[in-house]
């Protein structure tokens, strides 16, 4: 079954014999219309060359014939394989064909009724035959697929008309003008001409039917049917011509042809099954008032003056094609008009769509897309032009702090001065999250530093969405170079971004080849670290944490190492921003947790009390983000053995500075029985705040308030108040940095216990770190 045809209706064993019955049927009934039709026209034959004795054998053909159809398009309209519309119209010419029946039966009492043969038709018989035309019609017009519009009923009227018009004058020029003594017998030339023209107006139904599609009806048959209507209404017109033939009637081919039409026609409709038919357009130019207009000019011309029905039909004629011709202009010029409406509107559309798909929703300045078509339109043309790459700077924290909506509206204030800034003298996109870019077309070095001047004076006006906001930027700008592409441009770009922002941000920088090879330098070592823990390039020290005044041992923190086979060490300044960029953190960091839990492990065993009672590890944003974060590091536990009581897992206060995974974490990491460390305290921002809401047990002071260049005046104030903080809340405060005996003494006096720094021992292997350990006793 192929994919637009749908299942038959009912069911499948059902359908399959019900089709092999009809096909018998179909077969029998074809043959027995047809030998009707050759009987019929047979005794018409004869009958011109002898009289017949018993005239009603030749009538008692016509209800057989009439019968036949009838039965036959009844077993249509039963079929299982065809749908309730279908079935439906073949029950009404079922319907149409019985009256036929009664019609044949009627007009054999009109003819042979009476004491001597004649061609007379009752109005009785006249009733039946339009009933039946009327069925037919009706049917027809039924078919759910025929789009009954306004128009196609306006147009189907005048269609009607033109075919009555120029087919009863035809009728009458040709078959009744000159047979007054038919029409004498007869009683009226009314009965052939409404015939003929019922006839005519049912093949133009079944016609517009055919083209304009008829639900699941087969075309063909509706070809068989227009064919059989035609055929019916030409023999019929042919009475007058036997007005020496009483006992003959022309109906004796019409009526049996007509009958072969609906029987082959209901045929053809039981081969097709119900399948839909194929589409075919339809044509909205009919060519029948054409041929009617012609025919009728032809009549005209032959019959000359002498015929007033023709000239009177002809100015008929000729009003009902004006008509309809005005129609159709009115028509076409509110089909022109809406079209026209539709082609605007699909212009507003498209111009909707090409904005939307180069334009950010957000910000409405261009999207990647613009710059993209930008860059690509002006490297083909050679053009001169730069490029800046613009990155808010501290963008993250106000989303961090003040949530996405604040964030949002300052991209929107950013976009807008951004293009009040640069004016009709370039393109601003923005790239994605808070990256922006500026295209500058015809301009010098000079002016491009002009402009970025404007750009960033007028970026450093508060935005005044809340206290703390603010919409700097650092800035990297790029000259289009013969040969570079669109990421070329963007990448240099972004190099001297991220120059301006090592340089403290809020600044433009200009990229240049140095710098090209730092980034490229930088590329490949990021490359490298991928695979550096594959490679077994890591290895963790550990930096003692001391008791003052005493120096005695307090515990360790566990620091991460690289040694790149081509350059050496690798800082972890350096190192570590790579893999929080790349994602490597996470696979790291759960390595050095890992070996740094086996580690503490060891030493408790081989130690014991004289191992170190605080390992101090530090873990990532990226680790505390991680779903199963928790869980997995119950599993580390549990795979080393460690005493969890003897951990201490770092964070820094920029992980939890907000609600969200990381913070939850923390907290549930605590419920668990293991401590935690703020780390670097004091670097960021809300660093009290989080004293209250962050759950902590060990406050690490940074070494920039210990040992940096403000230790000795603010650095001093700072760190002697925080232990007042940190002993009100009952948090172990513990000093970074210490490098001197005179730091060391100040800490103490201030009101601090536990330190490290260089003073009490550099990073050292884990064997360095035994070294200094006694051993567990022996029980």
């Amino acid at each position: 079954m192929r994919a637009h045809e749908p299942p038959p209706y009912g069911d499948p064993e059902e359908t399959t014999l019900e089709q092999a019955r009809l096909r018998l049927h179909r077969n029998a009934l074809g043959v027995a219309g047809s030998a009707l039709v050759l009987a019929g026209a047979a005794w018409l034959a004869v009958g011109l060359v002898h009289e017949w004795a018993y005239p009603i054998l030749g009538w008692l053909l016509l209800p057989v014939s009439a019968g036949v159809a009838s039965y036959a398009a009844w077993g249509v309209s039963r079929s299982a394989v065809l749908d309730p519309g279908t079935r439906r119209f073949w029950r009404h010419m079922a319907l149409a064909s019985a009256l036929y029946v009664g019609g044949t039966i009627s007009n054999t009492v009109d003819a042979v009724g009476g004491p001597e043969p004649s061609q007379r038709v009752g109005t009785l018989t006249m009733s039946w035959y339009l009933a039946t035309m009327g069925v037919v019609i009706w049917a027809l017009l039924r078919l759910p697929a025929w789009q009954r519009t306004r128009g196609d009923w306006v147009r189907f009227l005048l269609d009607s008309c033109v075919v009555l018009v120029a087919g009863a004058a035809f009728v009458w020029q040709f078959s009744i003008r000159n047979h007054q003594e038919w029409t004498a017998e007869s009683g009226s030339a009314t009965a052939v001409l409404v015939m003929v023209s019922i006839g005519l107006v049912a093949v133009v139904t079944l016609a517009k039917v055919a083209f304009a599609g008829a639900g699941r009806l087969d075309r063909r048959a509706l070809h068989l049917l227009s064919a059989g209507s035609a055929l019916s209404a030409a023999f019929g017109s042919l009475s007058p011509f036997l007005v020496d033939h009483p006992h003959l009637s022309s109906s004796f081919v019409a009526i049996p042809v007509g009958s072969l039409g609906v029987t082959l026609a209901a045929a053809r409709q039981l081969r097709s099954g119900g399948r839909l038919p194929a589409p075919r357009r339809i044509r909205r130019i009919s060519v029948v008032p054409y041929v009617a207009v012609v025919a009728m000019d032809a009549l005209l011309l032959w019959a000359g003056g002498d015929s007033t029905a023709v000239r009177i039909s002809t100015a008929v004629l000729t009003v009902l094609v004006m008509l309809r011709q005005v129609y159709a202009l009115r028509e076409n010029r509110r089909l022109l008009s809406t079209v026209d409406t539709s082609l605007n509107r699909l212009r507003e559309t498209q111009d909707q769509l090409s904005y939307q798909a180069t334009h950010d929703p957000l910000t409405g300045v261009g999207n990647r897309a613009l710059f993209e078509e930008t860059v690509d339109v002006l490297l083909a043309t050679r053009a001169e032009f730069h490029v800046a790459l613009l990155d808010m700077d501290d963008f993250k924290s106000v989303n961090d702090r003040l949530g996405h909506t604040t964030g949002d509206s300052l991209l929107i204030v950013v976009s807008r001065r951004l293009r009040a800034a640069v004016g009709s003298e370039g393109v601003v996109a923005r790239l994605g999250g808070d990256e922006f870019t500026i295209v500058l077309r015809d301009v010098t070095d000079h002016r491009v530093d002009e402009i970025l001047a404007r750009v960033l004076t007028g970026l450093r006006e508060s935005p005044r969405l809340g206290p703390g906001v603010r919409s700097v930027a650092s800035v990297g700008v790029t000259t289009a170079r013969a040969g570079d592409t669109g990421p070329d441009l963007l990448r240099r770009a972004d190099v001297a971004m991220y120059e301006a922002k090592a340089r403290g941000g809020d600044r433009r920088h200009w990229f240049d080849a140095e710098m090209d090879e730092q980034a490229q330098r930088t590329a490949r070592l990021s490359a490298d670290l991928l695979g550096a823990l594959d490679r077994d390039e890591f290895f963790l020290l550990y930096q003692p944490i001391v008791e003052l005044p005493s120096g005695r041992p307090a515990g360790v923190e566990v620091l991460l190492r690289w040694r790149h086979p081509e350059h050496g060490l690798v800082s972890p300044d350096v190192f570590i921003p790579l893999a929080e960029r790349n994602a490597r953190i996470v696979e790291i960091g759960r390595w050095v947790l890992e070996n740094a839990c086996r580690q503490a492990a060891e030493w408790q065993r081989r130690f014991g009390a004289h191992a170190p009672s605080k390992i101090s590890i530090n873990v990532s944003a990226r680790q505390l983000a991680e779903p199963g974060f928790v869980a997995e590091v119950e599993q580390i536990l549990a795979r080393t053995g460690v005493d969890r009581a003897t951990l201490l897992l770092e964070v820094t206060e920029t992980a939890v500075l907000e609600a969200g995974a990381p913070l939850e974490a923390v907290r549930e990491l605590r419920e668990r029985g293991l401590r935690v460390a703020l780390d670097d305290f004091g670097t960021g921002q809300s660093s009290l705040s989080l004293l209250l809401t962050v759950p902590v047990d060990v406050l690490k002071v940074d070494k920039s308030f210990v040992s940096g260049d403000a230790a000795d005046h603010a650095g001093a104030v700072i760190v002697e108040h925080l232990i007042g903080f940190t002993n009100g809340l009952r948090i172990e405060a513990v000093a970074e940095g210490v490098e001197t005996e005179d730091q060391a003494n100040r800490l103490h006096a201030a009101g601090y216990s536990l330190a490290q720094g260089y003073l009490f021992g550099r990073p050292a292997t884990a064997a360095d770190i035994e070294s200094r350990m006694a051993p567990a006793p022996v029980s």
